[in-house]
């Protein structure tokens, strides 16, 4: 019998503290963070910056002197080919990085150059799926936006909107929700096919489509259990973000100061001993904070090491006791799942 959600997160927080604390191996930890940073699995801000508020009262391009147009349009179009490139070459990296993860929880032992060699094929599956996945989204937006704003055009509400303030109003009202809940499903695919559908491209080397097709009779024969996860999940992600923000914020009050007066007191003394601003100076000074800011970077993603391990835990040990291949791989010398009333054993913790 499958256990519930909520029996799934006591066997990912004993997983968690004995990969990461029995014992305590700095390294691990370390690799951990480079891997789940690079999967995603921390997620991202989601925020998109304006630039619209610095083209305002700018002066017409026609006015500016000395530009090369054909120079600067060149220029953009290189930045524009360099940065989709360099898009793709991390998407790549990152669906990679996600099985290097799912076998670093599974073993509880991370080995970035194996694993980097050997899931390059289902890492190349899992990109193609990104790829289209994203593609059919951003064409569902389009079609969500784009067949109203037609039809308002077609009726002529943009040429006199002020005589169709209450349709315009309302029908945005009405979008604006559908586009939510359109987000939300987005969503919530692309987390399913993280947890259940990698575990089987990477135990059995089928694709995400055939995943696919698997996982969607055992989620309509327990679709309580299935939402009841994705509804715990985002619990615990809002507990783990608390957490982690409050861990960084600490972080950051006892780095940044002393850093700081560190620094003050080298530019202080730096003028008692006569030295100036010149490119030596300000060439080490730029070293030396790039190094200060890597140091940073680095003890901040160690801090999210535990939620990098905990999250995909969960949804393997969730997923284990309904999927046999997975339940057999995470316990290869005991029995499956007893059942709710029983705790499954957890395979022996990894020597040094």
């Amino acid at each position: 019998m499958s256990i519930s959600p909520i029996d799934a997160i006591s066997f990912a927080f004993q997983h968690t503290k004995r990969q990461l604390f029995q014992p305590f191996r700095f390294g691990e930890w370390t690799r951990l963070a480079f891997v789940g940073l690079l999967a995603g699995e921390m997620g991202s801000s989601g925020n998109f910056p304006s630039h619209l508020n610095s083209m305002r009262r700018s002066p017409p391009f026609h006015n500016l002197p000395g530009i090369d147009f054909a120079l600067l349009g060149a220029f953009l179009a290189f930045l524009l080919i360099v940065g989709f490139v360099f898009a793709l070459v991390v998407a790549y990296i990152s669906s990679v990085m996600r099985f290097i993860l799912f076998d670093s929880i599974l073993t509880r032992e991370c080995h970035i150059r194996q694993g980097w060699s050997s899931r390059q094929s289902a890492g190349w599956k899992y990109f193609l799926w990104n790829i289209g996945y994203f593609l059919v989204v951003f064409a569902g937006v389009v079609f969500l936006f784009g067949v109203p704003a037609a039809f308002a055009f077609a009726a002529g509400w943009f040429h006199q909107p002020h005589e169709h303030v209450l349709g315009l109003v309302l029908g945005g009202i009405f979008l604006f929700f559908i586009f939510v809940a359109y987000v939300v499903i987005a969503a919530v695919v692309q987390v399913l096919t993280k947890d259940f559908v990698v575990p089987q491209m990477a135990l059995e080397g089928i694709g995400p489509i055939t995943s696919w097709r698997r996982l969607w009779p055992m989620i309509e024969q327990e679709t309580g259990s299935y939402v009841l996860y994705i509804v715990m999940k985002i619990v615990l992600a809002i507990g783990a973000g608390i957490l982690v923000f409050m861990a960084s914020l600490i972080l950051f009050l006892f780095f940044v100061p002393p850093v700081a007066g560190i620094f003050l007191a080298a530019i202080v003394g730096g003028k008692a001993a006569g030295l100036t601003w010149n490119a030596g100076t300000i060439t080490l000074a730029i070293v030396v904070g790039c190094m200060l800011l890597a140091v940073l970077l680095y003890l901040l993603a160690l801090i999210t090491v535990p939620v990098i391990v905990f999250f995909p835990a969960y949804s393997i040990y969730f997923f284990a006791a309904r999927y046999p291949n997975l339940n057999q791989a995470l316990f290869p010398t005991a029995s499956p799942y007893p059942g709710p009333a029983g705790t499954p054993p957890l395979s022996p913790a990894p020597a040094g």
